[in-house]
């Protein structure tokens, strides 16, 4: 059985995400993002890096892995926490119809 996201229940790690975006998870944290970076489709958001360390922008990856990952314009992330949060931030969308509407820091 594929593990379903249920926005009620599994709100609350939105802020261990926002807190941690890099590093160990708790197991139910861990249990979201692996289900968020699971695509049916075989669509998913990325981060791509363009220059190692320093910047990383978003793309798309088609579903058809031999097409090339659409590239997103802008934003040009120069903090990898802050490029996470984003793509987290998108998937949560995606898999739930909701908005995060916050920033990675206050």
């Amino acid at each position: 059985m594929v593990y379903k996201i249920d926005p009620e229940k599994d709100r609350h790690y939105i802020e261990e995400f926002r807190q941690k975006p890099i590093g160990a998870h708790s197991p139910g944290l861990q249990r979201l993002l692996n289900t968020m970076r699971h695509d049916p489709s075989g669509k998913q958001v990325v981060l791509v890096c363009k220059r190692p360390f320093e910047e990383w922008v978003l793309g798309m990856m088609p579903a058809d892995r031999r097409e090339p990952i659409a590239i997103e314009d802008g934003p040009v992330f120069t903090e990898i926490e802050e490029a996470e949060w984003e793509v987290f931030r998108r998937r949560w969308r995606l898999l739930t119809g909701e908005s995060i509407n916050r920033p990675l820091r206050d």
